[in-house]
């Protein structure tokens, strides 16, 4: 089985579910969970769970968030390769679930302090990278993304790129 390397963000993700149309204003009953989240992580956690040898590379803060989220993650067989920032906090989402759809409001926190050194080096021959397309739609953490994909092109490896949302795409543009 090939070994992957995801490199993406590390989020905690905060989901509300309101139970009626929300009172701008006012209190409206929701339901609310703290989860684990962040694209690359996600994608990481999922592979870790199938049995797949994958490492997450990708930065957290120096807090108790992430240190949850490595913990969490371990214990999905993920190996973390996670830098701590000592300035940045790990990153956290808003997510507003109704009628099926979605709606985020984003702290990219450590996730956009991401930089070269935080990539494995060497990245495993005959392995994958995968890469989470929210490292692409920074100046900083795009700079570390160009380097793996360039390192993964190098060492032969199979290469996808998770596109990420839409209107983070359209604001950073096609090129």
């Amino acid at each position: 089985m090939r070994s992957v390397v995801v490199v993406g963000d590390v989020c905690v993700d905060v989901v509300v579910r309101p139970v009626s149309t929300p009172f701008p204003g006012s209190d409206t009953e929701a339901a609310i969970r703290v989860v684990g989240g962040g694209a690359g992580a996600n994608v990481a956690a999922w592979l870790g769970t199938l049995g797949v040898p994958v490492t997450l590379a990708g930065r957290v803060g120096d807090d108790a968030a992430g240190r949850q989220q490595a913990a969490e993650l371990a214990g999905h067989g993920v190996r973390c390769a996670l830098a701590v920032d000592p300035a940045e906090p790990t990153g956290a989402i808003v997510a507003l679930v109704a009628d099926g759809d979605r709606t985020m409001l984003a702290d990219r926190g450590a996730n956009l302090a991401l930089s070269t050194v935080d990539i494995p080096d060497p990245l495993p021959r005959n392995g994958h990278l995968h890469l989470s397309g929210y490292t692409l739609l920074h100046e900083r953490p795009r700079r570390a993304a160009i380097a793996a994909l360039a390192a993964a092109r190098a060492a032969g490896l199979t290469v996808s790129v998770d596109p990420a949302s839409e209107a983070p795409l359209r604001a950073a543009g096609p090129a």
